[in-house]
């Protein structure tokens, strides 16, 4: 039987990105709802054939009357990617990620509570988990929740409703946490298409403090098919790491992506470095792979050169 999903947050990166996925890769009926802020531009052309398959609706999840709309039927799943997620913006003005990322995961909540839908599955992030030093061992699901930032701690936060109310109310939930993606369909204010687009127009790339803070960088298909597997064959009430062991400061992905489109590296320049900037994020993926068969297999070298064709091709 065809499973009816409601994907939150379906016109940003990753959530678009799964959308894309799951149409081609499965027979699903998705719902995307998505409110369309600066950061949710990719509601692109759904081919034919799909189209009897998915539906956009408008909706702030953190307004409950517009979300009492959405459910003009019972969902099988619903699926929250839908989040503030820039770092820099919740340092300057946090109210945005308060609002959206624990009282719309609030709203979520208390509709699965309801009734209307059967699962629910929170998409957060690695950052929740703080900062590691050099050679601390990679984040686990048992690592202590740590946040350094507004962005982390409305997720942790979110997180931490999610598990209370499988904890007070059985609820059918599950949490993944992933790493730095990349890939096509990312907000330029991210690091990696800052630097694409900056190297393409000849643009000052921007570098954070000594540019040797380290990130574990996964190419988002490679995510999407982790929360499918998820989806598919994850365990009620766990916590699933996704991370790519692609570990690589940011000088080094910016000289990466600077080699692959043969510019100078006199384009970067060095800036004051961000506030409470995390120096090393790292995660230990072995309890999705030893449980549900799932590894990354899209390399950052070949991923990188997909995503920089992406953005040529998008004259960006």
């Amino acid at each position: 039987m065809t499973k009816h999903l409601l994907i939150t947050g379906g016109a940003g990166f990753i959530g678009s990105n799964f959308i894309f996925y799951l149409l081609n890769h499965t027979d699903y009926s998705i719902t995307n709802i998505d409110l369309l802020t600066y950061a949710g531009k990719n509601i692109e052309i759904i081919p034919q054939a799909q189209k009897s398959r998915y539906r956009f609706i408008k909706c702030d999840i953190s307004d409950p009357d517009q979300l009492s709309k959405v459910f003009d039927q019972k969902y099988d799943v619903i699926i929250n990617f839908a989040a503030e997620s820039h770092v820099d913006r919740s340092i300057q003005q946090a109210h945005p990620f308060i609002y959206t990322n624990i009282n719309g995961t609030f709203n979520l909540l208390e509709a699965v509570l309801s009734g209307k839908a059967s699962k629910f599955i929170q998409i957060s992030t690695d950052e929740v988990y703080g900062s590691l030093e050099p050679n601390d061992p990679p984040f686990t699901e048992k690592t202590p929740l740590a946040p350094n930032n507004p962005y982390s701690a409305s997720k942790a936060s979110a997180d931490l409703l999610v598990r209370a109310y499988y904890k007070t109310h059985q609820l059918p939930i599950m949490i993944t946490r992933c790493s730095n993606n990349f890939g096509p369909r990312q907000h330029p204010e991210k690091l990696i298409p800052k630097v694409i687009t900056n190297a393409l127009n000849h643009e000052v790339i921007p570098l954070y403090g000594d540019g040797l803070n380290i990130r574990d960088w996964i190419y988002v298909e490679d995510h999407c098919r982790a929360v499918h597997m998820v989806l598919e064959k994850g365990t009620i009430g766990e916590i699933y790491n996704i991370g790519g062991s692609e570990e690589l400061t940011n000088k080094q992905v910016i000289q990466l992506v600077l080699q692959q489109l043969g510019k100078d590296e006199g384009l970067i320049k060095h800036i004051e470095d961000r506030k409470g900037h995390d120096r090393r994020y790292a995660m230990n993926s072995s309890k999705i792979r030893n449980e549900l068969g799932w590894k990354p297999i899209t390399s950052f070298s070949e991923g990188i050169q997909k995503t920089i064709e992406w953005y040529k091709d998008k004259g960006i």
